[in-house]
């Protein structure tokens, strides 16, 4: 019979492994709500050789939302081809399949947990945020370096807008998810419109962006939504705007 023989692990390689055992018990329960004993027992060492690896569990906890901002942040990555409705429905279905998988570790992140205030946590929230921000205006075509004041306003605004209703939904996910997603995808349209109300740049970047949607995309769809309404409402005795 073989007995198993228990691999030593390098120094990196057994952080590594701290890191993912910890992101794991953050994903299901709040950082606040786990010690380090139970950190050592998931990953089969003592709770001296934790401390061995990290200073403490502010330093492990930090660790592992460096791995879950990194994660988070590539959930904004998309191949910029096709209708730019059907992109932002892909990134936002990547990104609230983060949250659900991950929701204590998620609000950690972005509340800041047992780090909130700390200068680490706060860029790392950053990094995301911006992250986010550049990759949205890439798919616009628009330079990270000087976008329009008005675009700018408008992409940030969303990004905290996904990030703030996340946050909201994961308080008893009371809306199915995929509505969610799509109406947030709704209301990037609904905010560049309201903008291109105002400016005549961000009218003719939002004619571009409409232009290459389909009458079925998630922005047409929007479009049937709204007509559907403005209908029953002129058949209610309001007045369609003019």
């Amino acid at each position: 019979m073989t007995t198993g023989v228990r691999r030593r692990m390098g120094v990196e390689e057994r952080r590594q492994q701290l890191i993912g055992v910890a992101l794991e018990l953050f994903s299901h329960r709040s950082p606040d709500d786990v010690s380090i004993d139970e950190i050592a027992a998931a990953a089969g060492i003592s709770r001296p050789l934790v401390y061995h690896y990290f200073p403490g569990k502010l330093s492990l906890y930090e660790a592992a939302l460096r791995r879950a901002a990194d994660e988070l942040a590539l959930r904004f990555v998309e191949p910029q081809e096709g209708p730019l409705g059907a992109r932002l429905l892909r990134v936002m279905g990547r990104f609230f399949l983060f949250v659900d998988e991950h929701g204590p570790g998620f609000s950690a992140l972005m509340r800041g947990g047992p780090a909130a205030g700390s200068s680490r946590t706060n860029a790392m929230i950053d990094e995301v945020r911006q992250a986010a921000y550049e990759q949205i205006l890439a798919h616009l075509g628009i330079a990270v370096e000087d976008p329009p004041a008005r675009l700018e306003l408008v992409v940030r605004s969303w990004v905290s807008l996904a990030e703030s209703t996340a946050l909201i939904w994961l308080d008893g996910r009371r809306i199915p998810r995929g509505e969610l997603e799509l109406q947030l995808v709704h209301d990037f349209a609904a905010l560049a419109a309201v903008s291109a109300a105002y400016d005549a740049e961000m009218a003719g970047i939002l004619t571009r962006i409409l232009s290459d949607e389909p009458a079925d995309g998630p922005f047409g769809e929007l479009v049937a939504r709204l007509g559907a309404l403005m209908g029953a409402g002129v058949a209610g005795g309001v007045p369609r705007p003019r």
